[in-house]
């Protein structure tokens, strides 16, 4: 037993010494992501049961940091709202002193004697989150932040990430603790999946079958999709959903983080659950069954049919209602026009419009929910599927089929989110080991994700100002249970943050590697099961990330 407890002893020196010696080493101090700038000094601020804490006003960020001390660290620190001067041992949360600052920036300046967080708004919660970091993840006696002058900024106002709860569903607490990461790392949009074919997953009021019978599937295809011939099925129901109080309340908990989240509504493809609840909003009338297997399938929205419509304004004013952001995600993609081909009422449509073909129809009905959403003060984003047969006037693109979406988009002159699924799809493999548990195929480590670059060279510099941000997509077709779905973002999620916050020139993949090393650390604290591709066990750094070749 000795044996045992020294062993781990030195184990836990072995992981200090290598923290504290990536933190020594590192002209970043093993932030992620990156600063603009870091100037270090020497010294160190104690904080301690004596430190107080000083605020220009309690802000929502300020409530965050105090609770944080108070409740995480357990110190009995108090908040006094006024000027602190030049109190020691003091940390000072202020809006003065953030002339010049782009938006969202923060200027961080750390002395023996007092931590001075300079930002407003989001740029405050941001200086907090690097003050966090700078927390050595082995706890002692006191808390030790090592001296510096730093002064960040993001260059992308968007830095995304995205669930898809309707493959698999992710409970509450679960989807509050991947807020928490998110915010650790400076992400500031969670974008929620929140229906599709297999899976209706938030309450709607007026329309309580889209639970009753959406949200609810007879069972689930078993292995990779294309494994086998005939499919084989689990024989268990699935399900579950959001309540509309459980929706505000992680909206709330988002917003306290400086978080938006977009909700998606599927339409017109991607709606066999609703049509399982509603069959008159078929082409067909059915019957139909939620989709128990993945891909794409035929039966989607009648676009001929005015039901259709009526119901999607009834479903997007409870929605709004529940999400104050300025975009409601529409979906837009993989949708099959078979239907419609033979459908009457949308080769009626087709004609009664003038309307070329059907891809023109998709676009009359992403042209239609958007001109509602406008008149309601919102905005439209969809898949760059919205782009065929025409794009609605106002409409953000997330270009996910590769980069030419984004680019098209761009020169309209209409704003976009890259998503491509070359870098930005988190469900794929990340190492080539034939123990990686099952997903969806490609392959997409994390020097990959770090090395891709958003602004596409074929866009002029006019052009890529309509380049918004980026967004890590995890689809979860095959990851069923929260353990695998941290293993799938974590540290490739991290890896993302950084391209859209740090300075291009300013990022170094050896750098950001070596960063992970303290990362790890804090990361175990959170409980987050990441993965662990560029370590060895010991924690230290190996010569690639492809794992078993």
């Amino acid at each position: 037993m000795y044996k045992t407890i020294f062993a781990l002893f030195l184990t836990s020196l072995a992981f200090a010494n290598i923290t504290a010696n990536a933190q020594d080493n590192d002209p970043n101090m093993g932030i992620v992501p990156a600063p603009v700038s870091v100037k270090k000094a020497t010294g160190q601020f104690v904080l301690s049961q004596e430190t107080v804490l000083y605020a220009d006003s309690n802000t929502k960020a300020v409530s965050f940091f105090t609770d944080y001390i108070q409740n995480r660290l357990n110190l009995r620190t108090q908040l006094k709202i006024g000027d602190a001067g030049s109190a020691a041992n003091s940390i000072v949360l202020t809006a003065k002193g953030t002339e010049g600052l782009p938006e969202q920036g923060y200027r961080l300046t750390i002395t023996p004697q007092q931590i001075i967080i300079a930002g407003k708004g989001a740029g405050l919660f941001y200086g907090i989150q690097t003050v966090l970091q700078l927390i050595p993840a082995e706890r002692a006696a006191s808390i030790k932040i090592p001296c510096a002058t730093i002064e960040d900024y993001p260059r992308f106002g968007y830095r995304g990430l995205m669930l898809d709860v309707c493959r698999h569903f992710f409970s509450v607490e679960f989807v509050k603790k991947m807020i928490d990461v998110m915010a650790y790392y400076k992400l500031n949009n969670f974008h929620w999946h929140l229906t599709d074919d297999q899976g209706w997953r938030i309450e709607i009021k007026k329309y309580p079958r889209l639970t009753e019978i959406g949200s609810q599937r007879a069972q689930t295809v078993i292995g990779n999709y294309h494994d086998r011939t005939p499919q084989q099925f689990d024989n268990t129901p699935y399900g579950g959903y959001y309540t509309q109080d459980q929706i505000r309340d992680v909206v709330k908990y988002a917003a306290d983080r400086f978080i938006t989240i977009i909700p998606e509504i599927e339409m017109p493809g991607h709606s066999l659950a609703v049509l399982a609840a509603y069959p008159n909003l078929g082409c067909t009338g059915g019957p139909y069954e939620v989709g128990t297997h993945w891909g794409v399938y035929d039966d989607i929205y009648c676009a001929g049919n005015d039901s259709v419509y009526l119901f999607l304004q009834d479903v997007l004013d409870e929605v709004m209602a529940l999400f104050p952001s300025k975009y409601i995600h529409i979906g837009g993609d993989e949708s099959p026009k078979v239907r419609w081909e033979k459908c009457p009422k949308c080769q009626a449509r087709i004609k009664q419009e003038g309307l070329k073909d059907e891809h023109a129809l998709q676009s009359y009905f992403i042209q239609r929910m958007e001109k509602y959403l406008n008149s309601k003060g919102r905005q439209i984003i969809g898949w760059d599927e919205i782009l065929e047969g025409g794009l609605a006037p106002n409409a953000t693109v997330m270009s996910w089929r590769g980069i030419e979406g984004g680019i098209a988009a761009a020169k309209q002159k209409h704003d976009v989110i890259m998503t491509p699924g070359e870098y930005c799809y988190l469900d794929k493999y990340q190492s080539r080991s034939p123990n990686e548990p099952l997903a969806i195929g490609g392959f997409l480590p994390v020097s990959k994700v770090y090395s891709y670059e958003p602004v596409p060279a074929e866009l002029s510099s006019e052009e890529a100002r309509y380049i918004k941000g980026a967004q890590g997509n995890v689809w979860t077709e095959y990851i069923n249970n929260t353990d695998y779905l941290e293993y799938m973002v974590y540290p490739r999620a991290a890896a993302l943050a950084e391209v859209l916050w740090s300075p291009k020139e300013k990022r170094n993949y050896d750098d950001f590697v070596n960063r992970l090393k303290v990362h790890t650390g804090r990361l175990d604290l959170k409980k987050v099961n990441y993965a662990k591709h560029v370590f060895e066990v010991t924690g230290k750094i190996t010569g690639s990330d492809k794992g078993v070749q």
